[in-house]
């Protein structure tokens, strides 16, 4: 983990790696939470985090869904929808001279979950969105909608989910 003051210039300079998890309830609805600070502040987001360097993407999944929803979800947990890339005019530290870039792997999680203990620090409130409601939704993020809309403008990367 970086210091803080490491961490800023990183962001400042280059592109960050991270994932989100799509995670539905047995409805096929999509948890959301209301994030509390920048990049997106304020809009409705999937849970999800960066990878640390040295360490597996799969060791990231495990350390964010453990300290966001409260379980541990693994590399068998999911399936990878594509690489996306995510550009913000803001950063988390408020800082108006640099924005923050992220490639994103979006991961759909296939473990079923019963009960989730909702301890982010990253948002303030969780709940379940019908995909319909979602997608017109003005408090969603547009790229957690892109998501769900299937374009090749806001992905570089799709993966063929085969059964």
């Amino acid at each position: 983990m970086l210091a803080k003051n490491d961490f800023k210039k990183l962001v400042e300079l280059g592109t960050l790696f991270a994932f989100d998890l799509i995670i539905k309830n047995k409805n096929g609805d999509v948890l959301l939470g209301k994030r509390t600070n920048s990049p997106a502040k304020g809009f409705w987001f999937v849970p999800g985090g960066r990878v640390f360097k040295n360490e597996t993407l799969s060791q990231g999944i495990r350390r964010v869904s453990k300290s966001e929803i409260g379980i541990e979800i693994g590399q068998k947990d999911i399936i990878p929808l594509g690489i996306y890339e995510h550009i913000y005019k803001d950063n988390f530290f408020d800082d108006k001279n640099f924005g923050t870039h992220y490639i994103i792997l979006a991961c759909h999680v296939i473990k079923k979950i019963n009960a989730i203990n909702f301890k982010s620090e990253q948002h303030c409130h969780y709940e379940f969105f019908p995909v319909e409601r979602l997608l017109k939704s003005k408090v969603v993020h547009q790229f957690i909608k892109n998501y769900f809309i299937d374009s090749p403008d806001n992905m570089f990367l799709k993966f063929k989910i085969t059964n």
